[in-house]
């Protein structure tokens, strides 16, 4: 059985955010009030479900079930951008988590930069700017469902695509045998799930 003694306080946090943001159960946006009501209805909710759910839907805070303001802000972004773009904010945040750890002033060793490391070329081409969060996780999330567009919806291809390139995902018919590809697609999938 779950602890649910502190339930109706997160739920009173999540009106206060909702009202603050204008996130109403009318206006098309997720209602995470009203998700995680229902969630809970006859105390079915696994302490993975819990979590995530007050999480907003997508991820906590260092594991404590917790969010920072910055870390609700970063969500709303993947989910809007997911919700855009057609693709499960779950593996926007998978992604997200995996190619830079949410930091939006990540730069790498090969020069991707952001929240979703994107390449200064491959954002020019998208037409955003790498440098500004937002557009940072626009741009990974429409060039992630160009990828799983490409593979036919098959997000195993489409999370390899993202990290060694579409051809290379093409030329062998699947995840490249790079060590670094695969690790990669292993650690994806495995926050997705």
């Amino acid at each position: 059985m779950i602890d649910l003694s502190g339930i109706s306080e997160v739920m009173q946090r999540i009106q206060t955010i909702e009202n603050r943001f204008g996130i109403h159960p009318s206006g098309g946006a997720v209602n995470f009030q009203q998700t995680l009501q229902t969630e809970m209805k006859g105390d079915k909710a696994t302490p993975e479900s819990s979590q995530h759910l007050l999480s907003g839907g997508i991820r906590t805070h260092a594991g404590t079930g917790k969010q920072s303001a910055s870390t609700g802000m970063m969500d709303t972004m993947i989910t809007s951008a997911a919700k855009k773009y057609g693709v499960d904010p779950r593996l926007v945040s998978a992604v997200a988590e995996t190619e830079s750890g949410y930091n939006p002033k990540a730069v790498s060793d090969a020069g991707a930069v952001g929240v979703m490391q994107l390449m200064p070329d491959t954002a020019a081409a998208l037409g955003v700017d790498p440098y500004d969060t937002q557009q940072n996780i626009e741009g990974g999330t429409k060039y992630l469902k160009n990828m799983l567009d490409n593979f036919g919806g098959d997000v195993r291809k489409a999370v390899a695509a993202y990290n060694a390139g579409t051809q290379a995902v093409k030329d062998y018919n699947g995840v490249p045998p790079y060590a670094e590809t695969q690790n990669y697609v292993n650690k994806v999938l495995d926050l997705y799930r």
